[in-house]
């Protein structure tokens, strides 16, 4: 490799050979790049920028159209959530006024039970009042029974026996 390059700095005129002036080769292969890039690089630079334009364009696109997507799922979604507001408001008054009538439905039966209770207990007491002065004229009859017969014992005679037995059959319609 050595070899070559002495060759080529050894050319002579009308050969290939290395120059070495730094400022006109830096020109000439300056030049001579840019040329080769705007021939040959032209259409490589203009597809892979036409691509990158195509690829972005697409972005965009889809990215808009996911927006869209998203803008109409957004407006479902509002209308829905205005429906299940309105439908939990509905069913919260509904629950208001079902407690609201449970209350009521529930006060209105104590308060009948509490009457009903009321009333047998006045029954009930009635109830045993009545036994117990069935109860005591029973007792007061057959004492005033018992009384009543010692007294006749003692008082009727048998005249007097037979005469008021006459009397009670003239009474009765007798002779």
């Amino acid at each position: 490799m050595m070899g070559n390059f002495l060759f080529l700095a050894n050319a002579g005129q009308g050969g290939v050979g290395l120059n070495l002036d730094l400022i006109e080769t830096n020109l000439f292969n300056l030049t001579l790049v840019l040329g080769f890039v705007i021939v040959f690089g032209r259409k490589v630079l203009t597809n892979i920028l036409t691509e990158r334009r195509a690829t972005i364009e697409a972005a965009i696109g889809d990215t808009e159209a996911r927006q869209k997507q998203a803008a109409s799922a957004l407006e479902v979604a509002k209308k829905n959530l205005a429906q299940a507001q309105a439908e939990a408001e509905t069913i919260r008054q509904t629950a208001i006024t079902s407690a609201a009538n449970a209350k009521a439905e529930i006060a209105a039966k104590a308060a009948a039970d509490i009457e009903r209770m009321k009333e047998l207990a006045a029954a009930d007491t009635n109830t045993e009042q009545d036994k117990a002065i069935a109860e005591l004229r029973a007792r007061v009859t057959k004492l005033a029974m018992e009384r009543a017969e010692a007294q006749l014992k003692n008082l009727l005679t048998a005249s007097a026996q037979s005469e008021l037995v006459d009397r009670s059959i003239a009474l009765v319609g007798g002779k």
